[in-house]
């Protein structure tokens, strides 16, 4: 998928998400997605992707666990 379909694809999913709306039509095409935990997972997949083309990296996330004796 090119760069400017991914980037289409990305406004119509951020669309219907703002708008309440699980289902999403482009290029002819109708996806219905279960829950906007799906809708939200499709989003960040499709940023990742996005951030992977333009940029020739993957995008990081980083956890880390902190604790404090409370000093």
């Amino acid at each position: 998928m090119d760069l400017e379909r991914m980037r289409t694809l990305l406004t119509a999913l951020q669309e219907a998400r703002y708008a309440g709306v699980r289902s999403v039509s482009y290029d002819g095409k109708t996806i219905t997605y279960g829950s906007d935990a799906e809708l939200a997972n499709a989003i960040s997949d499709l940023e990742g992707r996005i951030a992977t083309a333009t940029s020739g990296t993957p995008r990081r996330r980083r956890w880390a666990t902190v604790a404090s004796k409370g000093l």
